[in-house]
């Protein structure tokens, strides 16, 4: 068996969506090696350590050793209790996290350059061909916008519309974070989105720990 064998299966399992920024890609994601495969060959075929990973968040990440132990993982922990994105396209370790979650947000955080940005010091920079934070500036006003039109306009038809521009629009997490107030839009959102664990919510649709997980 190849590694490369694996991306129909976890595009059936997670969408076509990168693992870490959670862009939408209906093509050139690919296999992405939590541990990677030169330094953990026995892991190179091994399933659990397979994630989908675009282009930026993949060369990021690089061959940086990784373990279980320092890291927060979208596909083992509520990392939407973790991440907070804000307007201006700024992702970092939640406020409201656990003094001994923080360090282990931060690390995911930046073992992929979330943090990138032209606010941040220099070896926080994007580099030119590096737009995630425009993308989720992009998004952050969308998913705002539409919450606000809701506010406006709010029957069953504009509530599924919402959610369908949510999963062709990507970040997910965004999107959870727009209408954090609004459990009805956070079920749909959910429930549209294939490989969302349900255990990271209440039956209230509020967030809570992952079984197994750091948080």
């Amino acid at each position: 068996m190849k590694y490369q064998d694996a991306i129909g299966d976890l595009e059936d399992c997670f969408g076509r969506y990168c693992s870490y920024c959670e862009r939408r890609f209906p093509a050139l994601l690919a296999v992405e090696h939590v541990s990677p495969k030169n330094s953990d060959e026995a892991r190179a075929t091994d399933w659990t350590n397979f994630l989908l990973g675009c282009v930026n968040c993949n060369s990021t990440k690089g061959k940086t050793p990784t373990n279980d132990q320092d890291f927060l993982w979208p596909d083992k922990d509520n990392t939407l209790t973790a991440i907070e994105y804000r307007a201006g396209g700024l992702v970092e370790a939640a406020s409201s996290l656990d003094p001994q979650i923080v360090p282990k947000a931060t690390a995911l955080i930046g073992l992929v350059g979330l943090d990138r940005h032209p606010g941040q010091p220099a070896d926080k920079q994007p580099t030119d061909r590096d737009k995630r934070y425009l993308d989720r500036e992009e998004k952050w006003k969308l998913a705002q916008d539409m919450r606000v039109r809701l506010m406006r306009n709010d029957n069953d038809d504009y509530r599924e519309a919402l959610v369908n521009l949510a999963k062709e629009s990507g970040f997910f997490s965004i999107w959870i974070a727009a209408f954090h107030d609004d459990a009805d839009m956070r079920r749909r959102l959910v429930e549209a989105h294939i490989g969302t664990a349900r255990d990271c919510f209440e039956n209230d649709w509020t967030l809570k720990t992952r079984v197994g997980g750091h948080i």
